[in-house]
């Protein structure tokens, strides 16, 4: 059986990275000024970089070194698409995980959306954060304001943007297809990706799983629910 995960935040939970919609989740905590679903856009980066990169750089990077649990380790020969873009999957090994929404540790030229655009590491060791802001900026070659074509952004999918091929929808798309059941870990189902798999699931009559503490109940006759931790599922597997 080929069978298709897709995990969100509560995967890396073990990591020590907060989940998104927790008491200390990404989503919960803004800037002085912004809430994070305002922090979190293109429009933002264009015109305030400096608080949006501050905050990816304080609510993110910071995590950058974390390493993989046991989840990502058992999921490392897996057939994945992950919604975290903290990069963790691929610290365990999985050399053919699509990260769907990105991944923190890498960035792109700030370009047009669906415009073809390499994908290179961001050098988050050269920040100095006792000079934060012209630190940023000259990491992601800014000078006042990012300019298309020129300047660097965070290789994330922001709420105010769209899936492209940059992040690999297409493959992710067939890779829904071809599944034979799909196992949903630790996410809320509040992002377009999950609600795709679950349509695509739905015209084909596939099995789902879905794993998570608090798991959303989804409106499909063929769904199991497992009330637990991604860790306590895997282990339940072995």
């Amino acid at each position: 059986m080929d069978t298709l995960y897709i995990t969100g935040a509560g995967v890396s939970a073990e990591s020590g990275i907060p989940t998104f919609r927790g008491k200390d989740g990404y989503w919960t905590i803004g800037s002085e000024n912004y809430t994070p679903q305002e922090m979190a856009t293109r429009s933002m980066y264009q015109n305030n970089p400096f608080e949006f990169l501050s905050w990816y750089y304080h609510r993110f990077a910071t995590y950058r070194n974390h390493g993989p649990n046991e989840v990502h380790h058992w999921l490392a020969d897996k057939n994945l698409i992950t919604q975290n873009i903290d990069g963790l999957d691929g610290k365990a090994g999985n050399s053919n995980y699509i990260a769907i929404h990105g991944r923190l540790d890498q960035m792109t030229l700030f370009h047009d959306q669906g415009d073809p655009s390499d994908v290179i590491d961001t050098p988050w060791d050269d920040v100095d954060e006792d000079n934060l802001k012209p630190s940023l900026f000259s990491i992601f070659k800014i000078s006042g304001q990012p300019a298309l074509n020129e300047s660097f952004k965070p290789f994330v999918l922001l709420f105010d943007e769209f899936y492209t091929e940059l992040y690999r929808i297409s493959e992710a798309q067939q890779r829904m297809f071809d599944a034979d059941r799909i196992v949903f870990m630790g996410t809320s189902f509040s992002v377009n990706i999950t609600q795709m798999a679950l349509d695509i699931a739905r015209s084909k009559n596939l099995p789902i799983e879905i794993v998570d503490p608090e798991p959303v109940e989804v409106n499909y006759p063929k769904v199991s629910y497992h009330a637990m931790t991604a860790l306590e599922y895997i282990r339940h597997q072995s």
